[in-house]
């Protein structure tokens, strides 16, 4: 599970680091520092000091862009990252670090000391290029040879862009992401303004993109048949304006609600493999001059390869919307067997509910990822479906069970495997089954159905056995009450290591008592006072048990009683 974790923890740092590329990219730099900086404490966490120089360099940099911090400051920022760099002998790491020299000494005119920084950073690059550095530093490389200012916008290569919107199509799925890849690389080849890419929505006859909005997106839709971009989705045609306020078709609101002046434009049409048209380009405002037939044939150009990417991210997105609607009657399935265990079995009415609660407890607190999270969810809700195949004679028996009686009702862990064996939908649902049917093993071996033990156990059956036995002796039937707290923590703690895996009653001993008095609660009506909440949030099961113990802070021990005995004072 460690392993599982810390490979989440680095696929999310780095996600992190690439955002706030693009944020640092876009002059957001208060927001990508943030984002490097949350990323650092990822890095942090998993003791990666190549990936702590990353952040450290990319920080430093968004914070001298942002004029946040002293210039002093972001030097020794700057040189604690080129140090740990060395020290991690990471190229990522040095290729940050001189990226980052590479930009302060160019902003600061300072071209020759950037120009070696760059050309470090291109060996670098050659060797590790994870984040897609290299044509931001030949971009960079073109700047300072050419005697360009650092402010200004970088001239991108035409082909680099057309490569980096062939890269999107198998990169990206996120459809608002990629549009916002393909606008901005639109913008720069073709070296203009601003950029929109909106797609055709023919289901509703719209049109609809992301724009900027401060520091977030907003969705914009209208009509198909208006503006410019309208215009092209119907006649398939492109227009290249050179004055956008003397052609008739260009609506000067648009401008006069944004405060933005618009002077050229260029709008093309996207289409297909199929030359049917599921978009249009809208470029605005020509950085030196205006737009002319070779924009047009680069745009021709751009769009080929980004049809095929906005195509492949719509169809990833229904089928992710496909997938929601399985998992929703997937969902209500295994929620519909699970109240057919209570219709049976009227005694233990609500159980299957409460082992999942417990079973959830312990998951969190052992940070299992969200998968294992669901998988032991399901299995925790029928546990008990093989209940159903048990005799109502014996599964509503008030009393004892005879020996015979008992052997009964111990099939329905067999019965609950052959149930869902029968349910062959994927290798998640068999392990589903796997886990479900493991509840009543036991750690030395003596359970029952597989007499399974030790590790052989699976880990989901494991959290179970806690969960199960915890709610069967510290839930009340009209034939008994609930069994004295201090009697149930010393069943867990005396059956560790034969009944129950250790590790995981010690995780589940270690849960605080307000998360424990919430599931409690789901079969009472007493509130649970605020006040009282926050009291238990500070101890555990084992704190009461030392407490009893020991005879002392007998007002928290009365106080977690009140709520587990479910009884209004």
């Amino acid at each position: 599970m460690t392993e599982v974790l810390n490979a989440q923890l680095e696929t999310q740092g780095k996600d992190l680091i690439r955002k706030g590329i693009n944020d640092l990219n876009d002059k957001n730099y208060e927001l990508a520092k943030n984002e490097f900086l949350e990323a650092q404490k990822q890095f942090t966490v998993l003791k990666s000091s190549e990936y702590i120089s990353v952040c450290m360099s990319l920080a430093a940099l968004s914070a001298y862009l942002s004029g946040s911090e002293d210039y002093n400051d972001v030097l020794q920022t700057v040189n604690d990252a080129v140090y740990m760099a060395q020290y991690s002998k990471d190229d990522t790491a040095k290729l940050f670090a001189e990226i980052v020299q590479g930009n302060i000494n160019f902003n600061e005119h300072n071209s020759d000391v950037a120009l070696l920084h760059y050309n470090n950073a291109k060996n670098f690059a050659a060797k590790n290029d994870e984040f897609l550095m290299s044509d931001y530093i030949n971009a960079r490389i073109n700047q300072v040879e050419n005697g360009m200012d650092y402010s200004l916008p970088m001239k991108s290569d035409p082909l680099v862009s057309l490569v980096k919107i062939g890269r999107s199509i198998t990169a990206l799925t996120d459809i608002n992401v990629l549009l916002k890849v393909i606008a901005e690389e639109t913008k720069n080849a073709i070296q203009a303004d601003r950029c929109t890419v909106f797609i055709y929505d023919k289901e509703k006859d719209e049109l609809w993109s992301k724009v900027a909005l401060g520091m977030d997106s907003q969705e914009i839709r209208f009509p198909a048949n208006k503006g410019l971009a309208g215009y092209v989705v119907k006649t398939g045609e492109s227009v290249n304006i050179a004055d956008a306020y003397s052609d008739p078709r260009f609506n000067k609101d648009v401008d006069s609600k944004s405060g933005y002046h618009t002077k050229s434009i260029l709008c093309m049409p996207i289409k297909n493999n199929n030359q049917e048209i599921i978009g249009a380009f809208q470029v605005l405002n020509k950085l030196s001059g205006v737009f002319t037939k070779n924009d047009e044939d680069l745009l021709v150009a751009i769009g080929g390869s980004a049809s095929i990417a906005l195509e492949n991210a719509q169809l990833f997105e229904q089928q992710k919307e496909l997938y929601k609607e399985q998992k929703q009657l997937f969902d209500s399935f295994i929620d519909t067997l699970a109240t057919s265990i209570d219709a049976r079995d009227k005694i233990t009415a609500g159980h299957s509910s409460r082992v999942k609660l417990y079973a959830m407890l312990i998951v969190d607190a052992l940070n299992m990822d969200l998968h294992d999270k669901e998988i032991i969810e399901k299995a925790a809700i029928l546990h008990d479906i093989g209940k159903i195949g048990i005799r109502d004679s014996v599964l509503q028996k008030e009393g004892k069970l005879t020996p015979e009686e008992y052997a009964h009702i111990q099939q329905h862990v067999k019965i609950t495997h052959d149930i869902l064996d029968k349910i062959h939908m994927s290798d998640d649902f068999k392990l589903i089954t796997d886990i479900a049917c493991s509840h009543h093993e036991k750690w030395d071996g003596s359970g029952y159905y597989r007499h399974l033990s030790g590790e052989n156990i699976p880990y989901g059956g494991r959290i179970l056995a806690v969960s199960d036995v915890f709610d069967a002796i510290t839930s009340r039937r009209h034939y008994r009450d609930k069994m004295p707290i201090f009697n149930v923590i010393k069943i867990l703690i005396n059956d560790s290591g034969t009944h129950f895996d250790k590790n995981i009653v010690d995780v589940f001993l270690s849960i605080s008592l307000d998360k424990l008095v919430n599931v409690f609660l789901t079969e009472s009506h007493i509130v649970f006072k605020d006040e009282d909440k926050e009291i238990l949030s500070h101890y555990n099961l084992l704190d009461i048990y030392n407490f009893i113990n020991s005879g002392s802070n007998a007002n928290i021990v009365e106080l977690f009683n009140h709520y587990y005995s479910g009884n209004e004072v």
